[in-house]
């Protein structure tokens, strides 16, 4: 077993073909294909079926891929540190609900260490693909929340995945709504006040359970729900439709524009934002970076 022979496997289950794989690791497919199946034949073991349909990651194939990235992760963090030339290209990839100071936070770490070469990858994604990034070791960060309602489930599937969660800051609840909202004007917002305007939120795919939610008080019945899968659709609906999302409060003008603002919320209870890492992961450089430049933004430095 050989650290190329890792970085196919990962590379393939990333991609989704062999076809893709190839193209991005410069091999010929008959050479790829040939690398994955002297792997299987040597480990004992199948890490993808083969059909009609494609290529599929078997179930002891997924368990094998945490532990490869976990091989790769840390030999990049070995070149990272001791190696004179910084150990290549370098790569990073983080997992986040849609929050705007992750992606401030995601820039400030680009302009720092994007130099000649790098590829990193910023994925706003649905909360159980997050844990799902972060649990096959995809992504080395992912940012999510935890309040009384989700906490208990969340905890549960954070432990059964060798997950630890890291809180960040405490938020109190906030709505985003549009500067020409008819309640903008008010210093605080009561949920009856705002119960004739559509309810925005991120839909969560087939795991669309209110324990997933990336929105506080999910659980509520409100008459109109609409349900969008990116930031600038929903903020797009704020203006359109007098919308309104909950949220955490913290907003960046020059990341969503100056027509959305954040207004407090009546509700009392909190949003506890963190980030969670393996277990059996170390945090690299870029991560402790990213981890840094996330703490500016959350502690009063950030554009509001």
């Amino acid at each position: 077993m050989t650290l190329q022979q890792l970085r196919y496997i990962t590379t393939v289950a990333d991609t989704g073909t062999i076809t893709e794989a190839a193209k991005k690791l410069y091999i010929s497919q008959p050479s790829l294909t040939n690398a994955i199946h002297e792997l299987e034949k040597e480990m004992g073991l199948t890490i993808f079926n083969r059909t009609n349909k494609g290529i599929f990651i078997s179930r002891e194939g997924e368990e094998f891929l945490g532990y490869a990235r976990q091989v790769l992760e840390q030999t990049t963090i070995l070149e990272d540190k001791y190696k004179k030339n910084g150990g290549g290209k370098k790569q990073f990839c983080v997992s986040t609900q849609h929050y705007s100071f992750a992606v401030n936070a995601f820039v400030d770490l680009v302009k720092k260490y994007g130099q000649e070469e790098y590829d990193f990858s910023l994925r706003e994604t649905q909360t159980y693909k997050l844990i799902e990034d972060v649990a096959q070791m995809r992504s080395e960060i992912g940012i999510l929340f935890l309040n009384d309602f989700n906490e208990k489930v969340i905890r549960k599937i954070l432990k059964s995945s060798d997950l630890e969660f890291h809180l960040l800051f405490v938020a109190e609840p906030h709505v985003f709504i549009s500067r020409q909202h008819p309640l903008a004007k008010k210093k605080i917002i009561t949920n009856e006040e705002l119960a004739d305007y559509p309810y925005l939120s991120y839909e969560q795919g087939e795991h669309n359970s209110f324990y997933f939610s990336e929105e506080i008080f999910s659980s509520f019945e409100r008459k109109k729900n609409i349900r969008v899968s990116d930031r600038a659709t929903l903020f797009n609906l704020l203006i359109g439709l007098n919308g309104y999302t909950v949220c955490s409060g913290i907003i960046d003008q020059k990341l969503n524009g100056e027509d959305i603002i954040a207004v407090p919320l009546a509700d009392e209870g909190d949003m506890r934002i963190g980030y969670v890492t393996h277990r059996k992961g170390m945090i690299s450089r870029l991560g402790e970076t990213y981890l840094e430049a996330l703490k500016k933004y959350i502690t009063g430095e950030q554009s509001v």
